[in-house]
This record gives C-alpha cells, sequence and structure tokens, in this order.
C-alpha cells in the first residue's frame, strides 16, 4: 500500500510504502506526482519503506514505467528505511529514479534534506 504523508506540500511529496505493493497502488502515486510536476515544473520525494514488505511482480512494470517517465523530473529523492538493501536502493534509485537520492533513518533528517535549497 502507498499512502500520501500529510506533511506533503508544494512540490515535496511524502509516501509511505506499507505491506505489498501492488500495480494498483501506483494509482496513488503517479497522478500526485504528475500534478506537481504539471505544476512546478519537479518534485521532490521522499519514500518511507520501513513498513515495506514486497512489490508484487504485477507491479514492476508500473514500477519501472514510474522511473522511465519520471526521473528528470525528481530533483532529490529520499529513501527512509530500517534496512541495509534499502540504503543500497538509494544508490540505485539515482541513475533510475531520481536526479538525485538518498538514504535517511529518519523521516526528520529526509524531511530537512528534501526542504533545503
Amino acid at each position: 500500500m502507498i499512502e500520501l504523508l500529510p506533511q506533503s506540500h508544494a512540490n515535496i511529496l511524502g509516501f509511505e510504502v506499507s505491506g505489498d505493493v501492488t500495480k494498483a497502488d501506483y494509482d496513488v502515486i503517479v497522478p500526485a506526482v504528475q500534478a506537481q510536476v504539471d505544476e512546478a515544473g519537479s518534485v521532490r520525494l521522499l519514500v518511507d519503506l520501513q513498513d515495506f514488505h514486497t512489490e508484487k511482480a504485477e507491479a514492476w512494470g508500473a514500477d519501472l514505467h514510474f522511473g522511465h517517465e519520471y526521473h528528470d523530473s525528481i530533483e532529490r529523492l529520499a529513501i527512509v528505511g530500517n534496512r541495509k538493501w534499502q540504503e543500497w536502493l538509494a544508490r540505485l534509485a539515482k541513475p533510475f529514479y531520481a536526479r538525485d537520492a538518498r538514504f535517511f533513518e529518519s523521516r526528520t533528517e529526509a524531511w530537512a534534506w528534501l526542504t533545503a535549497s
């Protein structure tokens, strides 16, 4: 499941990813990101993976399409997590999902990086 975080504002969007992600979950993230890209030209994203379990195979295509479609529009991607593989994912995200991507263990630090000039 992907849910928009209430702290989201302007072109800074936060999402909490929990449980199993399906193709339908991209119906939450894609319209929100597209709206900000249309309005501001770019977006900064926080993706909290602390409660994430797995992405269903049906969602892989939507995931890859999202990265291909929005890579140049995502200025910064903050991945929040508590596992080593999530830190590695942040490194892999830069060439595929965002112009800059970093890993954080706390949402507070991630929000601070996203909101900094």
